[in-house]
């Protein structure tokens, strides 16, 4: 249903324990354990290096230039130079490991996500828009990126190198060491808090960019109904609400992020200010240096650039838990439609179709089917016709098992189709959709999607007995011309004609026709039925249309109402019964008949 998503409310984020989700990220990083370990080694080593550095200078100004011995001094500059030359060696290395590293991750991330999506019942895309699902797969894995790729060295490094800060400041002076990370507690307890804030705040910008995406999608896919129907103002108005609700709710998040930084800053000066004055008093009673004061600022400054560092990456930590838990959440869902533990292949069929007391809804108590019975036998054809929402295309919705049945159950050939594998029973139906769905590919591999293995020759023969081969050879490249996402460049007829080719193509045994030939013109629709009779040969057709020379010709006619077959049998002795699809006929059937001058024949 177009734009059915568009004015839903705000879908509300489950709560989740943002440790789970870290350990789920954890997860992905086992199989990557030796990559992990040199990126260790590296941050270890650079991290020393950078130590080391400030280290040297007080040594320098102590041994070497209080003394004034400048060849002492040269050689000390010299071992600077080779340290820190070393320690950006290692710094590259370990940024060159941990972005293939993440990139790895976030590859099986996509995967699993894109993978898991494949396999989730029709159920589950009913109830989400397909924005919402897309900013999963970009948005939400995008913040996990941001924290992988700029964060993991960062956090090891910035670990280390502030446990071995405090190591050296102790062995240099207790007392200098003490007034240095005397704040560190107050500084902890107030990033802890602020990044519970800021997760809640990301996780709210996310769930909007979601829902602005889903309305972006939707608008762009129906434009022309948008447009045809002048809803562009309307449109207009809802999205600025939703940009304006991404745009308060991300300046609230980075208020909360950006606030951090400046508070922990007027804590390492105010640390400075501390170690200057005891510094300069401990310098005057003879307890310290001056190599040692001037090591002590070096590291105090030093000092905070770790605990800063660790603040922001807390607050991109929180962004990345809040797009993890999305991410963990759409992989969590279960698929309504599941194949069994001992499910079996369906072998080749024969085509014996029997539903029995079949009930069914797709919202719980407003029921579709209601005990609905019927049989149809190996290379029969069966009519399904009634009013629009009668439960049609739910009949074929439940025989291609998108959804399960409530109760009773539908039987092919004696077996349950929920003991059989899906995979096994969709090989033996070959589905023509009201809605014609091409991908952006060329006609030729539009028309493979029914059967992967075919050579061009199947293929081509395919679309002859569809009828498609005229018009496909009038394309620019023929049947190699790419064409448009969703095809838009054909016309609607056209896009039917290429997907009955692919039906054709999969050579089913059972055949599901959902308003196969709606969107043609009256003289392709009867090219379309000398294929189509054809192709229904010895093979259980379903067939749902609203032209009569789609029908007439059925060995069984059901009339579907309320979601009950209320009336069965062939078009012509219930033309005879005078009942509910006589009525039918006459409203709908016969004048449609008379528009297109085809008559009963």
């Amino acid at each position: 249903m177009p734009f059915q998503g568009m004015h839903a409310g705000p879908r509300t984020e489950k709560a989740r324990d943002p440790r789970q989700s870290f350990a789920r990220l954890l997860s992905y990083l086992r199989p990557h354990r030796r990559a992990i370990a040199l990126v260790v080694a590296l941050v270890l080593a650079s991290t020393s290096l950078a130590l080391l550095g400030p280290y040297l200078v007080g040594v320098a100004i102590d041994r070497y230039t209080a003394r004034g011995n400048l060849q002492g001094l040269w050689g000390m500059t010299a071992l600077l130079f080779a340290t820190y030359t070393l320690y950006w060696l290692a710094e590259y290395g370990q940024s060159y490991h941990v972005v293939s590293v993440t990139q790895r991750i976030l590859q099986a991330l996509r995967r699993d996500l894109f993978g898991h999506l494949e396999n989730l019942s029709l159920r589950f895309f009913d109830q989400r828009t397909t924005g919402e699902i897309m900013s999963r797969l970009t948005n939400d894995i995008d913040a996990v990126n941001r924290a992988l790729s700029q964060g993991v060295i960062q956090l090891i490094s910035s670990a280390l190198t502030l446990v071995g800060m405090v190591v050296v400041v102790l062995l240099l002076n207790v007392w200098l060491a003490l007034a240095t990370i005397a704040v560190m507690p107050l500084m902890l307890v107030f990033t802890l808090r602020m990044g519970r804030g800021t997760r809640r705040g990301f996780r709210d910008v996310q769930a909007n960019l979601g829902r602005l995406n889903a309305l972006t999608e939707e608008t762009i896919t129906g434009v022309r109904v948008v447009q045809a129907f002048r809803r562009e103002r309307t449109l207009q108005a809802e999205f600025d609400r939703t940009n304006v609700a991404v745009r308060d709710t991300t300046i609230r998040a980075q208020l909360m992020m950006t606030l951090l930084r400046p508070m922990l800053m007027v804590f390492s000066n105010l640390d400075l200010v501390v170690i200057a004055g005891l510094g300069g008093w401990l310098a005057l009673q003879g307890l310290v240096s001056v190599g040692v004061i001037a090591t002590f600022v070096l590291y105090a400054r030093r000092f905070f650039e770790p605990l800063l560092t660790i603040a922001d990456l807390y607050n991109s930590i929180q962004a990345a838990l809040a797009g993890a838990e999305r991410v963990f959440d759409m992989l969590d869902e279960t698929p309504d439609v599941a194949d069994r533990p001992d499910a079996i292949a369906l072998a080749d069929i024969r085509g014996h179709v029997t539903f029995e007391h079949v009930d069914f809804c797709y919202v719980p108590g407003a029921p579709v089917l209601r005990d609905v019975s019927l049989e149809a036998q190996p290379g029969q054809v069966v009519a399904l016709v009634g009013p629009t929402g009668a439960g049609k295309t739910t009949v074929v919705n439940l025989l291609s098992r998108f959804y399960d049945v409530d109760t009773g159950a539908i039987r092919i050939d004696g077996h349950d189709i929920r003991d059989v594998t899906q995979d096994s029973l969709r090989r033996q139906l070959g589905i023509v959709l009201q809605e014609t769905f091409l991908f952006a590919d060329t006609v030729m591999e539009n028309i493979r999607y029914g059967r992967p293995e075919a050579t061009d020759d199947e293929c081509i023969a395919a679309a002859r007995l569809a009828n498609a081969d005229q018009f496909i050879q009038r394309l620019p490249e023929g049947y190699q011309t790419h064409l448009a996402e969703r095809a838009s460049t054909l016309s609607q007829g056209q896009r039917q004609l290429l997907a009955i080719a692919r039906a054709i193509l999969a050579d089913p045994r059972i055949l599901i026709l959902d308003e196969a030939t709606s969107s043609v013109d009256t003289r392709t629709e009867v090219h379309i039925q000398q294929a189509l009779l054809k192709l229904m040969r010895g093979r259980t057709s379903f067939v749902i249309a609203h032209r009569l020379s789609t029908i007439r010709n059925a060995d069984q006619l059901l009339v579907i109402d309320g979601g009950r077959i209320i009336e069965r049998g062939t078009h012509a002795s219930l033309l005879a019964a005078g009942g509910f699809y006589h009525r039918l006929y006459m409203s709908q059937f016969a004048r449609a008949e008379a528009v297109h001058g085809l008559g009963e024949g």
